[in-house]
């Protein structure tokens, strides 16, 4: 038997008495609890705001990198164990969608992880407690933060707690729709080639950044699209190409 190391000390982000009981707020509306807040309130501190408070808190980072981890695995799991029937290929595009930034961030919002989120001045400004992106993030470090604090069995069942509907929208196909999969299906199978991606321009300061890029099919550009990071960017290209291919497409979709 493989005994594990312990789990490092964490240079975790201070909890006043006020900010104890908003984690506990957050614990009862999520339908969790820990036995360490400490581990909680890390999972909530951003780069931005461990930046700017002191060189001697730890950000998020790692516990989102655990969580996206965990997170595969038991969507997987699952999967494995409902469609043992079905092709790998499905089982693999159906984790594509809930596991995506999207589908996290989408949680995220539902159980208010926004009102939690520590972060800097700038990225506050900048509209960042909002950002798919970071919500998304912060999501997987509280998957990765309950299963340090609580074991696979308690994150398992949170994590299915909001993810089954999900793949349950997925399999009913009534998921909200990713345009770049979609796009590159339709590409594949009719051209036998792949959209290509290019960055057109980006705008705005460092922390606030505006990416425009476009997508050519074939000797076709379309878009450009635009978004605060480059996947979303692309994901607009990838929309306004699959639009635009409407009637081609819905001949391949029959």
């Amino acid at each position: 038997m493989v005994l594990l190391p312990k789990v490092p000390a964490l240079k975790t982000p201070s909890a006043d008495a006020e900010r104890k009981k908003e984690l506990q707020i957050f614990e009862k509306h999520a339908g969790i609890r820990f036995r360490k807040t400490d581990f909680l309130n890390l999972a909530f501190s951003h780069r931005s705001f461990s930046n700017e408070t002191s060189s001697d808190i730890d950000n998020n980072e790692k516990l989102e990198f655990l969580g996206d981890s965990v997170l595969g695995v038991v969507v997987s799991d699952y999967l494995f164990r409902i469609m043992s029937g079905q092709p790998e290929g499905d089982l693999a595009r159906i984790k594509s969608f809930v596991v995506s930034e999207d589908s996290l961030a989408g949680i995220a919002k539902s159980i208010k992880v926004d009102n939690y989120i520590l972060i800097g001045k700038g990225e506050e400004y900048s509209g960042g407690r909002t950002k798919k992106a970071i919500l998304a993030d912060c999501m997987e470090a509280i998957i990765g933060a309950y299963y340090l604090d609580s074991g696979f069995k308690n994150v398992q069942n949170f994590i299915l707690k909001y993810l089954i509907p999900e793949i349950n929208k997925v399999m009913e196909n009534k998921h909200r729709k990713d345009y770049k999969t979609l796009l590159q299906e339709y590409v594949q199978k009719q051209y036998k080639s792949y959209p290509r991606y290019n960055l057109v321009k980006k705008t705005g300061p460092d922390h606030d950044r505006t990416f425009w890029i476009e997508v050519k099919v074939k000797n076709e550009s379309y878009g450009p699209g635009k978004g605060k990071n480059k996947k979303e960017a692309e994901q607009q290209a990838a929309g306004i190409a699959y639009r635009e291919l409407a009637e081609e497409i819905d001949t391949f979709i029959e």
